[in-house]
């Protein structure tokens, strides 16, 4: 069963820090950007990637540290995420998060993570979090592309119109809701 509690979080509001400059770290780094792009971010590895690089140099929220991870690289961090090629690294980084009561992932350590990075779908304004529970972040991808295929462009408009019918309606909370089923009851 998974008992995951579904959060989107105000990315640009945390500092971040991602430890690792290699694969993991460009993928965590993109995924990161392309949900938040103005997340402020900084990434710290002794080598990263010239694609990290490149990333880095579009953007002043990102700040790179070309040092191994030390604890101190967690001070005035909101959230974490570790990603290097040497567990005895990613381990360190979890239980130095744990004693800072900083929230950690540790990539492809399900045991190690706080949270899971979800795969996501966006049609404009509509995200949609897709999570295995930590078990097969593939199929979370494969069933994303499927989702994708399948939810029309057109859904922002419907978003849109949504809004203004919303911002329209009287009442208390209880019969703008109810008005606001009536609605969508067509989207079954």
């Amino acid at each position: 069963m998974n008992t995951l509690f579904p959060i989107f979080v105000k990315a640009e509001n945390l500092h971040i820090l991602i430890v690792g400059g290699g694969y993991v770290g460009l993928e965590k780094l993109t995924a990161l950007l392309s949900n938040s792009p103005n997340a402020r971010i900084t990434l710290v590895a002794p080598i990263i990637r010239d694609e990290i690089q490149a990333l880095a140099s579009q953007s002043s929220r990102i700040h790179l540290i070309h040092e191994p991870y030390h604890l101190s690289h967690l001070s005035d961090k909101d959230l974490v995420i570790a990603g290097t090629n040497d567990k005895a690294v990613n381990q360190q980084v979890q239980a130095d998060c744990k004693g800072q009561r900083i929230l950690v992932n540790v990539a492809d350590t399900p045991d190690l993570c706080d949270f899971y990075l979800s795969s996501v779908v966006k049609k404009g304004d509509l995200k949609i979090a897709i999570s295995t529970n930590g078990k097969s972040p593939t199929f979370a991808k494969r069933f994303r592309e499927v989702l994708e295929e399948i939810l029309p462009d057109s859904l922002q408009e419907t978003l849109d119109n949504l809004t203004a019918i919303r911002n329209q309606l009287k009442g208390d909370f209880v019969q703008k809701m109810e008005k606001l089923n009536e609605i969508t009851k067509v989207l079954r």
